[in-house]
């Protein structure tokens, strides 16, 4: 493991060469189906420890959203969204009680097109000992007064429902693109009640099924979800 800066623009880059020996699509005995060597029990949803981690001391965990191979998280049934939000909140909660990391982060690459190396349906935790440059940036744009909901235009806004709002960003940075964040500003995944968990989880998952359905065959995608950070602060939002 390597923390490098780039010397044009300063940006911090984790690079891990360890990574390079992890399993890269394998055709058979998927490690993630039950009874494989991440799932040796039947599940429902399940975290645990990422064997080739991009940072130490535990900080890399893998999220399986369900047994079924071919399951896609936009398309499990509303009930089970319901269970992966919970666990991303309950694993969010305790590493964010951890005393050397400041912010979490829960994200997905989806299609080999954008990196994923294992086709069963997941995603991942990672946490770090300080703000990343990004999340730092907007609470700090926030502090002085920016929007998070940008503005009320009706030709942005792509879902709103039961308190979430789904929204093309007006100066966007990639060809598709949304965010999601509730109307009303919310802290992290611990803090949203149980009907919160179950609008936003209907909201979040209908933004990633129009994404898909942009192409066909259905489009990559990478998603994650911007956090308070446990020193203190406040940012609620998915970029998808």
């Amino acid at each position: 493991m390597e923390l490098r800066i780039d010397p044009l623009t300063g940006v911090h880059v984790q690079v891990t060469g360890s990574r390079q020996t992890r399993p890269n699509r394998p055709t058979t005995d998927c490690a993630f189906c039950v009874g494989g060597t991440e799932a040796p029990d039947p599940y429902v949803v399940k975290a645990f420890k990422n064997r080739w981690p991009s940072f130490p001391d535990e900080r890399c965990e893998v999220v399986l959203y369900a047994p079924d191979h071919a399951a896609r998280l936009p398309h499990l049934p509303a009930e089970h969204v319901r269970l992966v939000v919970d666990l991303w909140a309950e694993r969010t909660a305790a590493l964010g009680a951890r005393d050397d990391l400041a912010s979490v982060l829960v994200f997905e690459n989806n299609g080999p097109e954008v990196g994923v190396t294992l086709p069963h349906p997941h995603g991942q935790i990672y946490s770090y000992p300080d703000v990343p440059a990004l999340p730092a940036t907007e609470l700090a744009r926030l502090a002085d007064g920016n929007r998070l909901l940008e503005d009320d235009r009706p030709e942005l806004t792509v879902i709103e429902r039961d308190g979430w709002r789904a929204w093309v960003p007006s100066a966007p940075i990639y060809p598709y693109g949304m965010r999601v964040a509730p109307l009303t500003p919310k802290p992290d995944l611990p803090s949203l009640t149980s009907a919160e968990r179950d609008a936003f989880g209907s909201v979040f998952t209908e933004a990633l099924r129009r994404l898909e359905h942009v192409f066909d065959p259905p489009m990559p995608y990478v998603f994650w979800i911007h956090q308070r950070p446990f020193d203190g602060g406040e940012i609620g939002r998915a970029h998808v």
